[in-house]
C-alpha cells in the first residue's frame, strides 16, 4: 500500500471509530437516563402471588409478561398468599408480592401470625392496588342464609395463616363466634370450591377481587349464594381493624339479584425491602405504563388506578416508587 492509499485508509478507520464511539455513548446515556443511572434488567424478578385459582396469580402472570418484555427474567410463584408472601420478601426469595393490607399491618407491628418474629419495621410498599373483597361462598342447597347459619357447618377458611384465613378469624370474631362453632377446613380457593361441589364443604371464605374465578366456576354447576356481613359485624370490624372498609358484592356478580354487604381490604404491591431505588423505580414505571395489560388479566384489576397509589398503603412508600409517583404528580403532597 503506497503512502497516499494508507492515509485514505487511516482516515476512513478513524471516522468509523468516531461514529461507533458516538453511537455507543448515545445508547449508554439513553439507558442510563431510562434506568436512573443503573442498568437494572439483570435483576431476576420473582413475584409472590397466591393460589393458581386466585386473582393474585392472574395479575402476577400479567406482571411477569410485562417485566419480561422490559428485559427482566421473571417468574410467578404460587403461594398461600399474604403471610407467605411477606415471609418470602423478608427471606429474599421474592422481589415483588401482592399482599393484603391487614396482613401487612400485622407484620409491620409484629402481632397475629407475626408475633414470634416481632415487628418487621423494614417493610415498605409500592402502592395500593384494588380492594380484596370478603366473599363467604355457599350454595342455595346448603340452607345457609346468614352468618350465624355457619354454626355447625363444614367451612373452608383458607390456607392456614393465609390472608384469607386471617380474615376468616376476624369475621367470626366480629359476629361473636369462633372456629369452635364450626368444623374448619384449611383449604385454598380451588380446593374449597371443589369440596363444596362434592358436598364435603358447606361454605368457603374467598377473600379476593371480584369476581373470583373459582366461585364463578362453581356458578356453572350450582346456584351460588354469598353470605352477608351484617351491620353489627361491619361496625365491629371498622371500630377494631383499621384495614377493613365497607364494601359490597354487586348484583349479578354471581347471578345474585341484589347487592350484598360485605367487607374489603386493600391489596398492596410490595417490594423486597433490599431492592435499590433504581430497581423499584423501574418496576413501578413498567407496572403503571402497562396498566391496561394488568387490568385485562382479571376484572378485579380494573379498579387499579395510579391516582389511588397511596390508598390503603399502611407502611412507608419505597423511595423508588415515590420518585416515580412524584414525577407523575399523583402523590397527595404534589397537590
Amino acid at each position: 500500500m503506497n503512502k497516499s492509499s494508507f492515509s485514505k485508509f487511516l482516515g476512513i478507520m478513524t471516522a468509523s471509530a468516531l461514529i461507533v464511539s458516538g453511537c455507543s455513548n448515545g445508547d449508554e446515556e439513553a439507558e442510563g437516563d431510562a434506568n436512573g443511572g443503573e442498568d437494572v434488567t439483570d435483576l431476576f424478578v420473582t413475584i409472590g402471588a397466591g393460589g393458581t385459582e386466585g386473582v393474585y396469580y392472574q395479575i402476577a402472570g400479567a406482571m411477569s409478561n410485562i417485566y419480561g418484555d422490559e428485559g427482566f427474567d421473571t417468574s410467578v410463584q404460587a403461594t398461600g398468599a399474604s403471610v407467605e408472601n411477606i415471609n418470602l420478601l423478608q427471606s429474599d426469595q421474592a422481589e415483588l408480592a401482592i399482599v393484603m393490607a391487614d396482613a401487612m399491618e400485622q407484620a409491620y407491628e409484629g402481632f397475629g401470625p407475626f408475633e414470634d418474629e416481632g415487628p418487621m419495621e423494614n417493610l415498605v410498599g409500592i402502592s395500593g392496588l384494588y380492594p380484596n373483597v370478603v366473599q363467604i361462598i355457599t350454595t342455595e342447597d346448603s340452607g345457609i342464609e346468614t352468618f350465624s347459619d355457619l354454626e355447625g357447618m363444614n367451612v373452608a377458611v383458607g390456607d392456614a395463616n393465609s390472608g384469607v384465613e386471617l380474615n376468616a378469624r376476624m369475621m367470626f370474631e366480629a359476629h361473636d363466634m369462633s372456629y369452635d362453632d364450626i368444623n374448619e377446613d384449611y383449604l385454598p380457593y380451588g380446593e374449597a370450591i371443589d369440596q363444596i361441589r362434592n358436598g364435603v364443604v358447606d361454605a368457603a371464605f374467598v377473600t379476593s377481587g371480584l369476581p373470583n374465578p373459582a366461585a364463578m366456576d362453581l356458578g356453572s354447576t350450582h346456584d351460588v349464594t354469598v353470605v352477608e356481613v351484617e351491620d353489627d359485624g361491619m361496625e365491629y370490624l371498622e371500630e377494631n381493624y383499621e384495614a377493613f372498609l365497607e364494601h359490597e358484592v354487586p348484583a349479578d356478580t354471581y347471578d345474585n339479584d341484589e347487592d350484598i354487604q360485605t367487607a374489603a381490604i386493600t391489596n398492596l404491591l410490595v417490594p423486597n425491602p433490599d431492592l435499590t431505588d433504581e430497581e423499584v423505580y423501574e418496576l413501578t414505571r413498567a407496572f403503571y405504563e402497562n396498566l391496561e395489560d394488568i387490568q385485562a388479566s382479571n376484572a378485579a384489576a380494573e379498579d387499579i388506578d395510579i391516582e389511588n397509589a397511596e390508598e390503603g398503603l399502611n407502611v412507608p412508600m419505597h423511595p423508588g416508587a415515590e420518585q416515580y409517583f412524584e414525577e407523575e404528580g399523583v402523590l397527595s403532597g404534589d397537590e
